[in-house]
């Protein structure tokens, strides 16, 4: 029973229309899925991936207009990586952002890894991550409907960084409980504070990396818009879906139990730093009620809320995402 790896990040939106136009516009990802939250469905919650959704790939957003501004620090998911397949990739993206007037630093490298940071409009901590060749998690396959060439497509998730102030708890929770090994640490990029630890799980690579940043001297995190609201990782199926339940029963950790989502299944748990961590299935997928070429165009819902189509959609706002 093992992790694969990176299954999705969820962030959070004030402006869904300029989520979408920078997330499909600006950066070439594919939108596989128009949906509600389900825990509101007053709220959208779109998916971001590659040209079929695939599990290790997506970046979501929870849409709440008027949202505040997220107060970084501690206990945050800082930062989340998005894959390229070249350190060429990074140069033509590098241009890309000054055309396009996208804050962004230099290529620098992180754990051994040429790398790209920015921020998208709400501020959101983001980093291009070139595979190189590297193995490990395979990548997805790249959006061809889009201006980016293939080439330089966006291909999954990268490392997520976890700002803690006591790390300890946190990475007994990844190597005792969720199975995931030391891999490395390299030298923070803030200053003068400790090295930022690297954990992996499954085949490893950037698709299955956590990074540990240790800020003590930093307060506890505020999350709003642009912030991350919790990180995924796969699980291959239902069988051992099932056995994470329980694993986390023996452990006294305590959790949501089990989610149906409908396109996957979840199970959501609180690390000792009180970061939302959630487990998925890659299975059934996107693909489940929508066909693989129309995915994203239409406001699907699961089967459980489709009796309630007419109610929800009168609850939503007009929400026009134009090509």
């Amino acid at each position: 029973m093992q992790l694969l790896g990176l299954h999705h990040v969820s962030i959070l939106t004030g402006k869904a229309e300029k989520n979408y136009q920078f997330y499909t516009k600006v950066l070439g990802m594919r939108l596989v899925k128009k949906t509600v939250n389900q825990d509101n469905t007053e709220s959208y919650h779109l998916f971001y991936a590659d040209a079929e959704g695939t599990p290790g790939t997506e970046v979501t957003f929870f849409d709440i207009p008027g949202l505040g501004h997220t107060y970084r620090g501690t206990s945050d998911i800082s930062t989340v990586s998005l894959r390229v397949k070249t350190t060429d990739s990074l140069l033509f993206w590098e241009e890309r952002f000054k055309q396009l007037g996208i804050e962004h630093d230099s290529i620098q490298n992180r754990a051994g890894r040429d790398t790209l940071a920015f921020r998208d409009f709400e501020g959101t901590r983001l980093i291009l991550v070139a595979d190189n060749g590297e193995k490990g998690v395979r990548s997805g396959v790249p959006w061809e409907r889009s201006e980016i060439p293939v080439e330089h497509a966006i291909i999954g998730l990268g490392p997520v960084t976890l700002t803690i102030s006591i790390a300890e708890p946190t990475i007994g929770i990844l190597t005792e409980v969720m199975g995931f090994r030391y891999v490395s640490s390299y030298p923070s990029l803030e200053g003068d504070f400790p090295e930022i630890v690297v954990y992996a799980t499954g085949e490893g690579g950037a698709g299955a990396e956590v990074h540990i940043e240790r800020r003590p001297d930093l307060p506890r995190a505020r999350i709003g818009r642009g912030g991350v609201h919790h990180v995924a990782f796969r699980v291959p199926n239902e069988e051992e879906y099932n056995q994470w339940v329980q694993r986390l029963k023996d452990n006294r950790i305590a959790s949501s139990g089990k989610v149906e989502r409908y396109y996957f299944k979840a199970l959501y748990f609180r690390e000792p730093n009180g970061i939302l961590f959630e487990l998925s299935t890659d299975t059934p997928g996107f693909a489940t009620d929508e066909p693989m070429e129309t995915m994203g165009q239409t406001l699907a819902l699961p089967p459980f809320l489709e009796p309630r189509r007419a109610e929800i959609e009168a609850n939503l706002r007009p929400l026009e995402l134009n090509d």
